[in-house]
């Protein structure tokens, strides 16, 4: 066969699958701003659900979602960041630690969600709550239970390869150059880290914690057994509080409701909400990233 018949061939098949995608995408945000755009409005981003979860608004919901995932970023980004400056600068690529450490790392990534959700159930609540509550017996708080903090704990767990990753590979993009004069200048490892390598690298770690972030926002099956309720006439004032999720309002309304057909429209704008809330995070991380490395240079 020729060879410009072969470079054709591939090329067509390329930008076929390319449009595919495309298209993909362009049809799942069309069918969603299509449903959801009519019914987005203030009243429906500031209202609590009400008359049976088939009017009022999603404002607990967002809420919800705000707060664990604030929690979420605060658990899972420094454990990240100091596990990827070991794994880049301090450990033996050779050695079993470093390799335990990737392997880990490299099984959280490929775990089914629903197996964090378990653990969570399992050693967040089952095993550190109720020590926690035979402690602190007579308190007000009840940690034996399905919380926020146990919710966000177990997304953080879930969201840490990714920070670890991409953190690690900000890292590396450093110059080995550029440690070397700091070291030669008299800078110590960890100084050489803290005033070169990190201040370099601050575009990688923002980008990953938005990913991570923007991931965590929109999982579900974590936090159906560690904190998520279906309704709250209150928004989460601790953190033993349970709490509402818009990913995990959109399953329930979809599946639960006592009639799907009239929570619909809610169902579309809730996921209106949620991408654009994700779309948002990830375009922040681009413009940070991109803004950052454009100073730097």
């Amino acid at each position: 066969m020729n060879r410009n018949v072969k470079d054709i061939i591939v090329e067509s098949i390329t930008g076929i699958c390319v449009l595919v995608i495309i298209f993909i995408i362009v049809s799942i945000l069309t069918i969603t701003i299509v449903g959801g755009w009519p019914n987005l409005n203030w009243a429906f981003l500031s209202e609590f659900p009400k008359d049976g979860m088939t009017k009022g608004g999603i404002f607990p919901a967002i809420v919800g979602t705000a707060v664990m995932t604030i929690i979420m970023a605060v658990a899972a980004v420094p454990f990240g960041v100091i596990t990827a400056i070991y794994l880049a600068e301090y450990a033996n690529e050779k050695s079993v630690i470093a390799k335990t450490i990737r392997f880990a790392v490299k099984t959280l990534a490929v775990v089914p969600s629903i197996i964090f959700g378990l653990f969570g159930l399992g050693f967040f609540i089952g095993f550190v709550g109720k020590n926690m509550d035979s402690l602190f017996s007579g308190g007000e708080l009840r940690w034996g239970q399905p919380n926020i903090l146990w919710a966000s704990l177990t997304m953080a767990l879930l969201t840490l390869p990714v920070v670890i990753v991409s953190v690690e590979e900000a890292i590396r993009t450093i110059p080995r150059d550029m440690r070397e004069a700091s070291l030669a200048l008299g800078a110590t490892k960890w100084q050489t880290i803290r005033k070169v390598v990190l201040p370099g690298s601050v575009s990688g770690i923002l980008t990953g914690t938005i990913l991570a972030v923007s991931r965590g926002a929109g999982e579900v099956a974590p936090i159906l057994f560690t904190g998520a309720v279906y309704f709250s006439s209150h928004l989460p004032h601790s953190l033993s509080d349970q709490f509402m999720s818009l990913g995990y309002h959109i399953y329930i309304m979809s599946t639960q409701s006592s009639n799907v057909d009239a929570t619909q429209p809610i169902q579309f704008a809730t996921t209106l909400v949620l991408l654009f809330l994700t779309f948002s995070l990830n375009a922040v991380a681009v413009i940070l990233r991109y803004r950052i490395r454009k100073r730097t240079k």
